[in-house]
């Protein structure tokens, strides 16, 4: 019986542990949870997901507090198009977040940094490409375009030198947006150095529709698998979404996915970024208090906590601190849901929007609960305190267990000691 210990990703000229964690903002991926990865020899991402505010946070900065100065004027302001973000300070953080992330590195793994379409600031083009450009300047191992098909992306970067250098890749989830994707950047002569395929059980958003239990990821590797090699392309495959043991990443990796990418069982180590607080939320959950709904902004399917306090949250949007998520015309979908209900109901104190959610503002304060579908299944890798609360993992030995277990087993942590009375 195998394990995944038996198999490699192969990125370039050398190898790894083909264990990859994913990339979950603002700040749950964080640095010492990439690090750990890398340390251990596989791959861990870091979030550029509100990158002036993760800075703010880490290294005392106060690129959020400038910002809010800057445009105070316009915070009872239905319109938010004055609304943009100074280019230098926006590199300057992202420089900041990666450049330390890559000084404490250490081991023989790799950090990559995963970078949102969908964030597109009040000026997708021009925020994107200060993004991924300071990130390669800081050193990054390599960038994870999500959230989007990124059709642009790569031609933003392709003169910078250490573009045929560092590693890039995508996130889909149809042999479609594979092909839209390669179609586009063919003129560049630079094809992905890895494509993360993600299936509809992965957490946050989704690259499907509400039909999305109507797919599989087993049968879109199939799919994909089948076009990389009508098409004679060489390109390293990571599954994504619903991957909980060690042996279902094998599953995969025996069907010639060169690694897996993982996310929902790092939510409750150490290294993670939400509070305890959250932790112990998705630790919780049953299987019927995950639900996927329509509330981001961005128009994607989103899967979380139902209990999440950021559904029917009406409170005001925040896009003179963030806005993050204003397209080009400084518009979002969230600021029109808000202004509809504060128009419909002029005199009430507090509104309620059900429809949207200011993403930007839970997600800064981790009351938007994002998570995976197995989320549920959490209780089941851990023990439970005489206080009924849940005992935490280290990220090492989470990453051990989807390494060296077989036939679907999940090692349980040492027990804590109860606390003297």
């Amino acid at each position: 019986m195998k394990r995944v210990d038996d198999f490699r990703l192969r990125l370039g000229d050398k190898q790894y542990v083909p264990i990859m964690i994913g990339g979950m903002g603002v700040d749950i991926s964080t640095s010492e949870l990439a690090l750990e990865a890398a340390r251990l020899g596989g791959i861990g991402h870091i979030s550029d997901a509100m990158v002036q505010d993760v800075s703010d946070r880490k290294f005392d900065t106060s690129f959020v507090k400038e910002k809010t100065k800057t445009y105070k004027f316009n915070i009872n302001n239905m319109d938010k198009a004055v609304v943009q973000f100074d280019l230098a300070r926006l590199a300057e953080a992202t420089a900041l977040h990666v450049g330390k992330t890559m000084e404490a590195k250490s081991g023989p793994g790799l950090i990559f940094v995963n970078c949102m379409e969908k964030l597109t600031m009040n000026s997708p083009k021009e925020t994107l490409r200060t993004r991924l450009v300071a990130a390669l300047d800081a050193g990054i191992d390599g960038i994870t375009m999500s959230a989007g098909l990124h059709l642009g992306s790569f031609a933003l970067i392709a003169d910078h030198p250490r573009f045929r250098e560092a590693k890039l890749g995508i996130i889909v989830s149809s042999v479609r947006a594979l092909q839209l994707f390669l179609r586009k950047i063919s003129r560049l002569d630079r094809l992905p150095d890895y494509v993360i395929v993600e299936g509809p059980l992965a957490g946050g958003h989704l690259g499907f529709g509400m039909d999305w239990a109507d797919y599989d990821l087993h049968t879109i590797m199939d799919e994909i698998h089948a076009f990389l090699k009508a098409e004679n392309l060489d390109i390293p495959l990571i599954a994504a979404g619903g991957i909980f043991t060690g042996s279902d990443a094998v599953s995969f990796l025996e069907k010639g996915a060169s690694g897996v990418q993982v996310a929902t069982r790092f939510t409750m180590t150490h290294e993670c970024g939400l509070p305890e607080k959250v932790k112990q939320e998705y630790v919780r959950a049953t299987e019927d208090d995950i639900i996927v709904n329509g509330v981001s902004p961005t128009g994607y399917p989103m899967r979380m906590l139902k209990s999440t306090p950021a559904i029917g949250s009406g409170i005001r949007p925040g896009c003179e601190s963030y806005g993050y998520l204003l397209d080009a015309t400084g518009n979002c979908s969230y600021i029109n849901a808000y202004n509809r209900e504060v128009l419909a109901n002029p005199d009430a104190k507090n509104v309620v929007v059900m429809d949207k959610t200011c993403l930007c503002t839970h997600m800064r304060n981790f009351n938007c609960w994002t998570c995976g579908h197995y989320t549920y299944r959490l209780k089941d890798t851990t023990h439970r305190r005489e206080d009924g609360s849940y005992q935490m993992l280290s990220a090492e030995h989470v990453f051990n267990d989807y390494l060296l277990s077989v036939d679907n087993q999940i090692a349980l942590p040492a027990k804590e000691e109860a606390a003297a009375a």
